[in-house]
């Protein structure tokens, strides 16, 4: 479809709710993107995309030029000016392999239409901005950065962390003075590297940058972990101001130390709905973007912080465990733990907030 094809239906467009970015942030954006288009999803000038975005935010806003800058023949849609149904036509009309960017202030809603799954169904490759409002000011030049796609970074540590974790027979995490001890082989680690080659889709969620396990024996999880922030109940950041002691006995949190009020709600919540705390997730976060200093708002960003993040609750749509009904595993909230050290067997593989490992 030849030319910078743009739909707007005679609709008011939403109120712009926040100022907008540099400059310089859209020049970086349009570099970083155009290295994930090209590299990450293989993305060529002679193929179709199409490209669905709001107006609200200054990160949107951005975002949407760095795409248009990058793909001139693409079809853009500015989702606050059409109808659903236009929308959800139009995804019909892109072929297999082809390219889909939903660029999204909060997120498209479509009448119960799952986005990346349904899109995934359809063989389109995908790249999901999501929830851009809870990063302001500041925050959305740091998840600009946070798309800057080194492929011999992100693929070499990745797939050199999975291997590792792969054959290992245990695994600690050192933070604070406090040690969590895995004391049991672990799951096949997942990778979200930006490689796609052996994986059914192409895309997913950006920014990108995370391996993750869990024990195959969870009740072999022991220890302590400081908490330095934690998902709340609004999928924010939240930091508390000295970190929280989590207590883990047989995989399960028994004790929390220093809990702040919201950080013994959300143990509270899980409690009530799942009868325990369990610790699932063991996720090696690798964007460097982020760090515990430097952080954004949205949880679903953050978790991709260089170090260590869990889970906490019985749900994890990966691994499938005995015992573990996916209809009663309501939670998987993210904790960040306090990490100095990483040790897989003897090896250790995180030192001076890095990962150490080569391919």
């Amino acid at each position: 479809m030849p030319g910078c094809l743009l739909i707007r239906a005679a609709m008011t467009t939403a109120p712009l709710s926040s100022p907008d970015l540099p400059a310089s942030a859209i020049d970086s954006a349009t570099a970083h993107l155009r290295d994930v288009l090209a590299i990450a999803l293989e993305h060529s000038p002679g193929q179709r995309a199409l490209v669905v975005y709001d107006t609200r935010t200054g990160l949107a806003r951005a975002l949407a030029e760095a795409y248009r800058r990058n793909l001139p023949d693409a079809v853009f849609v500015d989702f606050d000016s059409v109808a659903p149904s236009e929308v959800l036509a139009l995804f019909k009309t892109f072929a297999p392999r082809d390219l889909v960017v939903l660029v999204q202030s909060s997120n498209f809603r479509l009448d119960g239409f799952r986005l990346r799954v349904e899109l995934f169904k359809l063989g389109l490759k995908v790249i999901e901005h999501v929830h851009l409002s809870r990063m302001p000011g500041t925050q959305g030049e740091h998840y600009i950065e946070s798309l800057a796609y080194d492929p011999r970074y992100f693929r070499g540590v990745g797939h050199a962390l999975k291997q590792r974790i792969d054959r290992a027979r245990r695994a600690e995490v050192h933070g604070g003075g406090a040690v969590l001890r895995f004391d049991s082989p672990l799951e096949a680690a997942k990778l979200n590297v930006g490689d796609y080659s052996a994986m059914a889709n192409a895309g997913g969620q950006f920014p990108i940058g995370e391996v993750f396990t869990e024990a195959q024996d969870l009740e072999a999880v022991s220890g302590r972990a400081q908490i330095h922030v934690f998902g709340d109940t609004q999928y924010l950041v939240n930091r508390p101001d000295k970190p929280v002691t989590i207590v883990i006995e047989r995989g399960r949190v028994v004790e929390a130390i220093d809990a702040t009020p919201e950080f013994q709600q959300m143990l509270d919540i899980i409690r009530r709905d799942e009868g325990e705390v369990w610790v699932r997730e063991l996720g090696f976060g690798m964007n460097r973007a982020f760090t515990r200093e430097r952080r954004v708002d949205d949880i679903g960003t953050y978790e991709r912080m260089c170090g260590i993040h869990l889970s906490l609750g019985a749900k994890h749509g990966v691994y499938a465990k005995p015992g573990f009904k996916r209809k009663d595993a309501r939670y998987h909230i993210d904790v960040f733990a306090v990490t100095d050290a990483v040790y897989l067997d003897d090896e250790r593989v995180y030192a001076d907030g890095a990962w150490t490992v080569e391919s």
